[in-house]
């Protein structure tokens, strides 16, 4: 499981964030200060920085991290917009996301730095003709050799179920770990979204060989 080292003082911004990037399958570390950092990141897959922290500001931080650990990736998220606050945050940092922002284009974000890089623990799952690099999820056609490319509630439906090989999930489990919500009986949307993630992963949409169907039940990927 990837490691998110996130460090965020407004607990309400921090609570939330965090609490998304766990239901997307992180395993978030959240501090509301620098302190003790530079240990914490030593068991992380990528950071997420404040600017605006008690203490030593995100930008001292952000720049000891990079040099303690050149590899590591540093996404810096601040309430500062100016050009100079951001040239100052790319100096160490990988990506710099200014606030307010939406969750999904900080997952998608967050996948794209893990891409570029050395990945700790990885592992390399093959499903059919899927080749499936963790923790970053980059998911590539065998076949052709191209990165399929899924939305953001694809992709999460898709690793959801990949942390449960050959179980047995509901439509309830599912929709609610990805949404984050309440599942209504009757509800549509999940098996419109499972259909074009299909449509993006399967050889044969029509007779899935990845992603199964359990009549009545709900679905999962074969172990």
């Amino acid at each position: 499981m990837t490691r998110i080292l996130y460090i965020e003082d407004d607990r309400d911004i921090g609570s939330w964030t965090s609490g998304d990037l766990a239901k997307r399958g992180y395993e978030v570390t959240w501090r509301t200060s620098g302190e003790h950092a530079g240990e914490l990141a030593q068991e992380a897959d990528l950071v997420i920085l404040d600017v605006m922290l008690p203490g030593l500001d995100g930008f001292t931080i952000g720049q000891r991290l990079k040099k303690q650990q050149p590899d590591l990736p540093i996404l810096v998220l601040s309430a500062r917009t100016a050009v100079d606050d951001k040239l100052q945050g790319l100096n160490f940092a990988d990506d710099y996301m200014t606030k307010p922002f939406h969750p999904e284009e900080l997952a998608a974000r967050i996948q794209v730095l893990l891409r570029r890089g050395p990945q700790r623990d990885e592992q390399t799952l093959m499903l059919e003709h899927l080749r499936i690099l963790l923790p970053g999820g980059q998911i590539t056609d065998t076949r052709t050799g191209e990165e399929i490319l899924l939305s953001g509630k694809q992709f999460q439906i898709f690793m959801y179920l990949l942390r449960h090989p050959g179980r047995v999930l509901t439509k309830e489990q599912i929709y609610e770990a990805v949404w984050g919500e309440p599942y209504l009986d009757g509800d549509k949307t999940l098996n419109v979204h499972i259909r074009y993630l299909r449509e993006k992963i399967e050889a044969d949409p029509s007779q899935p060989a990845i992603i199964q169907t359990v009549r009545g039940i709900g679905f999962r990927v074969r172990p």
